[in-house]
């Protein structure tokens, strides 16, 4: 085995090529526990990539980076598939440092909290349109909002659910975080804002009896909620790679071009 040679953590998602594919990778790279290895990697979707930083988030706070090889559908987050060369595409891959956002909420089933790399999205429940009012900083900006719903995006997850309530795609560097309606009712024009990455947004859930609201950090859901505060989780970086010559910033600028 070369001396530059990563000891690495393969995990894959359950379908069943995804399955077929992290035996050959372990047949080949060997396998190692997360305790002891240089880098995971994650054989599968986005979603499956998201969950994986979840379920290895105390690794990965410490320092230990991730590399996404695709078996999914879109894999915005991940690198091409190829079993040949692998260490040497660890060796070359460029970091995308990534900072989540930490969901604190309350509701009737108590307190709630979570991290989120993509977005922190709230939907409403039932046929009812969510209501709800908006803090920036401990100011009042919105008094009602009517919608679906609303998400504060990341910037790495600016691409994502996001885009597809309209939201602004945010470079990689900027510093800044997407609040974004979805299905807005009411104001009809309002289209979000841009924040500080250092901002502190709120949500009061209005009449949440009658208008019940679901809170979700990436693929983690807590339903009837009445309260949620989101802010970056400055303390927490977090090491995704990449092929070179494709970057997650290079990834994010081409998105902002396409038709």
């Amino acid at each position: 085995m070369p001396t530059h040679a990563r000891k690495i953590r393969f995990v894959a998602s359950d379908k069943p090529d995804a399955q077929k594919a992290l035996i050959r990778l372990i047949d080949r790279y060997g396998q190692h526990d997360a305790a002891s290895a240089d880098v995971i990697v994650a054989v599968g979707g986005d979603g499956f990539l998201l969950g994986t930083l979840h379920r290895h988030i105390d690794y990965i706070r410490a320092g230990m980076p991730i590399y996404g090889m695709n078996y999914g559908t879109i894999g915005f987050l991940m690198n091409a598939f190829a079993e040949d060369g692998l260490q040497e595409r660890l060796d070359k891959a460029e970091a995308a440092i990534i900072k989540p956002l930490r969901l604190v909420g309350r509701g009737e089933h108590g307190e709630v909290e979570a991290l989120a790399m993509n977005e922190v999205a709230l939907l409403r429940q039932t046929r009812q349109t969510a209501h709800l009012k908006i803090k920036v900083d401990g100011k009042d900006r919105l008094e009602r909002l009517i919608a679906d719903g609303a998400l504060v995006a990341t910037a790495a997850g600016s691409t994502a659910y996001n885009l597809s309530a309209h939201g602004p795609v945010l470079p990689l560097g900027a510093d800044i975080l997407a609040l974004t309606p979805i299905s807005a009712f009411r104001p009809r024009r309002w289209r979000g804002a841009l924040l500080d990455i250092h901002a502190h947004v709120e949500f009061e859930i209005l009449n949440p009896e009658k208008r019940p609201v679901s809170v979700t950090a990436d693929d983690q859901e807590f339903r009837d909620i009445h309260y949620v505060s989101v802010k970056t989780a400055h303390d927490i970086e977090l090491n995704l790679l990449f092929d070179e010559g494709h970057e997650l910033d290079e990834k994010i600028l081409r998105e902002q071009f396409s038709t």
